[in-house]
């Protein structure tokens, strides 16, 4: 009967595997920085309005080149003009501008010309239009550096362009630099990140599968010495990752940045329930039961211990659910499904597999119980008779703890993830040094007074003022706005002279430019600065990637400017764009981690009350598990890691795969309770019986979470590392604070004639 069942299940996990398999195999990569906005937010609703109204605001590549002999030399900006030629002719290309097609419109009673600003063909006037250059507020520090020989190309593609497009184009412009012999050159832009993202998570992918498949089969071979001990745990969490994969695929998730991590963790968490169900089948073949009893006995004390643990670790991924992003969210979703998944199968296939298969031979190797029984009991023995001291230095490290967690900061950034060591990296910091920034800056106008729009004199004068402050003390560079289009229609009107690059001074003059607005305002001749008949405007510029924190402060100094001196009943500015709504994310870190742990403490307390029926054995069991997550908290704070949206997501993920080891803890307790041993003596069976399991799952869990510190992904690499150092500090507690609180608090009556007879 029993093996008729066996079959049955291999049966249905084989045809299932081959399905997932299938699925999983048409898996694709992606990555969308937009998706990383905060759903359900005001300013999101207000920024997708604004980008219908206008454009987006960062699609677009900047190519920062430099020539260290200086800019203006002849056959430097020869290449430089076939380069920007060359990429205006691209399909995917919107406009192309740099130094070399620049030009500086004139409007005389013929008509509008248009000389350029540098004529690349006759290097003996290159001093004087060199002069003319620098003098210019627009050009330097946009097309042109200020402090090094250095020009910059700005290519606008089309508009929320595909992944497939964004890789062409990449591709096309990557073809085109690369033929020309630059002494340094940058890239910069939102279809270069989402491409090198998209490349570093298929390599990382490899990396993290390849590193955890190592360090599992390692443990194995260690723990249980045998080829039977490697391919059949092996076999069961590979499943388990395949399986979780085809559900991916099949639901129509793709791979982004946070799912690279999913293999890793499928594969450490699936091997913890595998690790317990054979530490106990073979304890029970050591104790004499056939297989049918050992894995009916195994089922019986192991099963109900480790869908609790299962549902810990799934309720700690699904409290990303409250996450106000959505990738975090899909994460948590997933995960949580293949724990349940590594669960299913960790009971259906490897009983199965342990049926057919003869009696392990280390099933009759007493020493090997031995081995880990000597060791655990005079641990046992040391901490009991120092637990007063164990209490101590809990005590000092929470108040050590507390002290760094004063110190920790929240702070967000628009490549957060990427080391600053990083090409990517580097090449974003270049344009922040030299061009103004490479993040996008975007300010909404909005006329209140309807009797005025946009281009009224009292308006203008309002962004006069706030554009002074935005770029003398905000940090905002290259603004293009209203204001701009008129004073380069005043310059225009008055032979292109840059002295007349500001608003003009007479009422005559001024209703000039307004005819030429008119004139032009159904044309493409300019960017779309102005919506709904001219009552919303847009201020548009680049700013250079300062962090959420430093952001913080700069936009209440904005907010306190515009408050004390611009006329609320004229004009309203708004802050908007992909940069503030990243920046919010930092906004609802604390709330969301919040909330995520409240869930995860409740289940876990509900399980320890269901269990014992005790309010003191659920705080029992929740403190060994706070105080690593403080430990943590106190380290980022003191080591000054930020916490960000892919740190947050740490203590959620700790708590629900550490919290495991007590549940397996106190789940054993419970059944040597039953049996009507003292408390002392249950803890100290419980002890010697399930700490081989929980020191060997914490090695294989930490060591799984360890391998994602190869990654070249800030995010990815502190999760791993933090992870790993969290489920070290726990099994620390769970082997030395959690028996201590049990013996000293769960029950009032005496234990010291109990704890001297240990």
């Amino acid at each position: 009967m029993y093996k008729n069942l066996a079959r049955f299940a291999l049966l249905a996990t084989g045809i299932l595997s081959l399905i997932f398999f299938y699925a999983s195999s048409q898996l694709r990569f992606d990555y969308n920085f937009e998706n990383f906005f905060p759903t359900g937010d005001e300013d999101l609703e207000f920024f997708l309005g604004y980008r219908e109204a206008f454009e987006n605001d960062n699609d677009y590549l900047l190519v920062g080149i430099r020539n260290r002999e200086g800019i203006f030399k002849e056959d430097f900006l020869t290449k430089i003009d076939a380069v920007t030629n060359r990429l205006d002719s691209l399909t995917l290309t919107g406009e192309v501008l740099s130094v070399t097609n620049l030009k500086n419109p004139v409007i005389g009673p013929l008509g509008i010309l248009q000389p350029l600003v540098l004529n690349i063909h006759s290097p003996s006037t290159y001093h004087q239009d060199s002069i003319r250059i620098y003098r210019n507020e627009n050009l330097t520090g946009t097309l042109v550096a200020k402090e090094v020989p250095a020009v910059a190309i700005l290519l606008k593609h089309r508009e929320m362009i595909s992944k497939r497009d964004a890789d062409l184009l990449m591709e096309q412009v990557n073809t085109i630099l690369g033929q020309y012999a630059f002494d340094e050159v940058h890239v910069a832009g939102k279809a270069k990140a989402q491409a090198v993202y998209v490349q570093k998570m298929q390599q990382e992918l490899l990396i993290f599968v390849g590193a955890s498949m190592v360090l599992v089969i390692i443990f194995l071979f260690i723990a249980y010495r045998s080829f039977w001990g490697i391919w059949v745990p092996l076999l069961v969490v590979m499943l388990a990752a395949v399986w979780i994969a085809g559900i991916m695929s099949l639901t129509g998730k793709m791979l982004d940045v946070m799912m690279v991590l999913l293999p890793t963790i499928m594969f450490v968490v699936g091997m913890s329930d595998v690790v317990h169900i054979l530490t106990k089948y073979l304890e029970e073949l050591r104790n004499g039961a056939n297989k049918i009893k050992a894995l009916k006995v195994t089922f019986r004390e192991i099963g109900l211990a480790t869908f609790l643990t299962s549902l810990t670790t799934a309720v700690g991924f699904l409290t990303l659910l409250t996450a106000s992003v959505q990738p975090i969210r899909d994460f948590g979703l997933y995960t949580a499904a293949g724990v349940f998944v590594a669960f299913i199968l960790a009971f259906t296939v490897l009983p199965s597999i342990l049926l057919f298969m003869k009696k392990p031979a280390i099933a009759y190797k007493e020493g090997n119980r031995l081995l880990w029984k000597k060791p655990l009991h005079k641990l046992f023995i040391l901490v009991i008779r120092n637990r007063f001291a164990v209490l101590g230095i809990a005590a000092i490290v929470t108040g050590i703890s507390i002290y760094g967690v004063s110190q920790l900061r929240i702070n967000t950034f628009l490549l957060e993830d990427i080391r600053d060591n990083d090409p990517l990296k580097k090449d974003f910091v270049f344009f922040d040094q030299h061009f103004g920034g490479s993040r996008p800056f975007e300010m909404a106008v909005i006329v209140k007074d309807s009797s005025y729009n946009i281009y009224s004199r009292e308006v203008l004068d309002e962004i006069q003022k706030l554009e002074n402050f935005l770029t003398g003390t905000y940090g905002a560079n290259n603004l293009l706005s209203p204001l701009v289009i008129v004073k380069g229609i005043n310059k225009a009107l008055n032979g292109g002279i840059d002295d007349y690059y500001r608003l003009p001074e007479g009422e005559r003059d001024y209703q000039r430019v307004r005819q030429i607005i008119k004139r032009f305002s159904n044309t493409n001749l300019a960017p779309p600065l102005t919506a709904d008949n001219n009552q919303l405007g847009r201020i548009s510029g680049k700013m250079a990637d300062i962090g959420s924190q430093a952001s913080k402060i700069k936009n209440e100094e904005l907010r306190t400017f515009i408050s004390n001196n611009i006329n609320p009943e004229l004009v309203e500015f708004r802050l908007t764009g992909t940069s503030l709504l990243i920046d919010k994310n930092a906004q609802y870190i604390i709330t969301n981690m919040m909330q995520g742990l409240g869930i995860a403490f409740f289940v876990v307390a509900a399980i320890a009350g269901l269990l014992f029926r005790s309010l003191k054995m659920i705080l029992i069991t929740l403190i060994p598990n706070l105080i690593p997550l403080m430990v943590i908290a106190g380290i980022m704070g003191l080591f000054g890691i930020y916490l960000k949206l892919s740190t947050s997501i740490i203590f959620t993920i700790a708590f629900g795969i550490a919290v495991d080891d007590t549940i397996h803890f106190i789940s054993k307790l419970r059944v040597e309770m039953n049996k009507g041993k003292s408390l002392v003596y249950a803890v100290r069976n419980t002890f010697l019986y399930t700490g081989k399991a929980i020191i060997i799952t914490t090695i294989m869990l930490a060591g799984g979470f360890l391998t994602l510190i190869f990654s070249s992904f800030g995010g990815t690499f502190y999760t791993g590392l933090l992870v790993s150092l969290t489920l070290v500090f726990a099994v620390i507690a769970d082997l030395t604070l959690l028996p201590v609180l049990i013996i000293l608090f769960f029950s009032r009556s005496s234990k010291k004639q109990q704890i001297r007879e240990v």
